[in-house]
């Protein structure tokens, strides 16, 4: 069963960090590209960031360039986000995403990825 299940969410005070996994079952990660999303209650789903398989590239939003660094470790088939310096602004659900190599689009396009993680929350709160 192809799967994706996100760890390691929790409430983190401002200035704080956060290491976020991603771990697959069911295929390979190192051969898709994966991306992070969040999603805050009343708003849009938004790409935060991606790593691609094929060349390595890596993007970033606006937003968490600087703060967030996404990483994959191919023998533990599992992509982490590194947060830090977290701003109440980061409060979300924060999903994983396996893009879809049929659909092309740009990287933060949510229609572009084809498995989604059921998302784990972060909470940036004094």
């Amino acid at each position: 069963q192809v799967q994706l299940v996100e760890s390691g969410g929790g409430l983190v005070q401002p200035g704080g960090s956060l290491r976020l996994s991603c771990a697959a079952s069911g295929f390979t990660l190192d051969s898709y590209a994966i991306g992070w999303f969040r999603q805050a209650p009343g708003k849009e789903r938004e790409g935060v960031s991606r790593i691609n398989y094929s060349d390595g590239r890596i993007y970033y939003a606006d937003f968490v360039k600087g703060r967030f660094t996404i990483s994959r470790d191919n023998a533990k088939n599992t992509v982490y986000l590194q947060l830090n310096s977290l701003k109440a602004e980061d409060t979300a659900v924060y999903y994983c995403a396996r893009k879809d190599r049929t659909f092309i689009s740009a990287w933060a396009n949510p229609r572009g990825y084809d498995v989604w993680g059921q998302g784990t929350q972060v909470t940036v709160s004094s």
